[in-house]
């Protein structure tokens, strides 16, 4: 008598991991062509004739970034765009960092364009960045208001291409993705990995769509309407926010506003890190605030993670013939999505071999995250303590 050998398990784990990452494939490949990219040549014009006036805030807050926050002011002094101010605000640092700002303000192309401010103090119930930023926007005379961070890069154009894309989308809230500068392999694996789990995990060609609850948010470069910013509550909405950039999306796009994302190629750029442990600790204040300061769903995204990352790596040695195939599908999907991360930045494919490892840290992230969170009751963030019990009652 013969008998048919089907290991079910492993037939059911290799499927679902080939249509997971197949559906995301397809969806990503359809979805990302729809996001404009404003360093093309068509968003080189001018804002249209109909708002000559429009003035812009951009809002540089800082605590310790004597290294970053000289070269960041000066490009920003040097935008070819007309009527904009620059407001710094030096939140309690215990470097240079206020005076390198103070310095600057001599310079002959600031002394008319750049404000700054100085926080001694932190108040009760606000996050230092948040309340830096609220305090800044509250002296703010523009039309439109750009938070960024103090250690971006701006080509000169950028601001100009942006308000003339929003004007275009008649948008009210437009992110920019920055440039990610790597020097490390390191830095090139973490930063692979975190991007194909930012597809993975959102669909920022569904931003536009206002029947969707996908929203954005980058520290780099969040630019906003003042009337729109106030109408959704300011920083202040967000004042004990440790994700405060994509929670400004998030309340924009709940209230019913028009939010745009968009590439630029080097419009901006910076350099998130230093090497693959430099990731690793910049991201672990992060995580347990995504996951809601709840352990469970830390743990049970924790498991998601490395099933779907791992087990396609590890499956396709262990299934025997066609049960291959599943895994297969899998793999080919995860380095299809690499390739494609190859075109828009400096992350070879061959990458998608490191893609196991960067998956294990980034479990490694999430663990420490949680632990460290709970142990000490709270998140420290450049240098000032948070508790814990408010930082959940702050969360949007």
């Amino acid at each position: 008598m013969m008998y048919f050998h089907w290991d079910v398990p492993n037939w059911i784990m290799g499927s679902i991991l080939g249509l997971v990452w197949l559906s995301r494939l397809l969806d990503a490949a359809l979805g990302m062509p729809k996001v404009a990219d404003i360093s093309r040549p068509e968003w080189s014009r001018r804002p249209s004739s109909s708002s000559p006036n429009t003035r812009v805030s951009i809002i540089v807050p800082a605590r310790n970034e004597e290294e970053h926050i000289g070269p960041t002011l000066t490009q920003l002094l040097e935008l070819d765009y007309v009527k904009y101010e620059v407001i710094a605000v030096d939140d309690r640092s215990t470097d240079r960092t206020g005076e390198v700002m103070d310095r600057m303000t001599s310079a002959p192309n600031a002394r008319t364009r750049l404000k700054v401010i100085h926080v001694a103090e932190l108040p009760s119930g606000w996050l230092g960045k948040a309340h830096a930023m609220w305090t800044a926007a509250n002296q703010a005379s523009g039309d439109w208001l750009l938070f960024t961070d103090a250690d971006v890069l701006f080509r000169p154009d950028v601001l100009t291409r942006a308000l003339a894309y929003a004007e275009s989308e008649s948008a009210d809230h437009v992110v920019l993705f920055p440039r990610m500068i790597m020097k490390s392999r390191g830095e090139r694996m973490m930063i692979g990995f975190f991007q194909t789990l930012f597809v993975f995990g959102h669909r920022p060609w569904k931003v536009a769509d206002p029947k969707t609850k996908d929203h954005i948010g980058v520290g780099a470069f969040n630019l906003i309407r003042r009337r729109v910013y106030h109408a959704v509550g300011s920083y202040q909405a967000l004042r004990f926010e440790v994700l405060d950039d994509m929670k400004l999306g998030k309340i924009v796009k709940n209230a019913g506003y028009a939010q745009r994302n968009v590439y630029g190629a080097d419009l901006i750029s910076l350099r998130w890190a230093k090497g693959a442990m430099g990731v690793v600790n910049n991201l672990t204040k992060n995580f347990f605030a995504i996951m809601s300061f709840q352990w469970w769903r830390l743990l049970l995204s924790a498991f998601a993670l490395a099933f779907l990352n791992l087990t396609p790596f590890v499956g396709i040695w262990f299934a025997h013939g066609w049960e291959r195939e599943p895994y297969a599908v899998a793999l080919a999907s995860i380095f299809a999505i690499y390739v494609g991360m190859s075109w828009e930045s400096d992350i070879p494919a061959y990458y998608f071999v490191l893609h196991p490892v960067g998956a294990g840290l980034f479990i490694y992230i999430m663990l420490r995250s949680m632990l460290l969170t709970l142990a000490r009751g709270g998140v420290v963030w450049r240098g000032t303590f948070y508790p814990l019990d408010e930082l959940r009652k702050g969360m949007v």
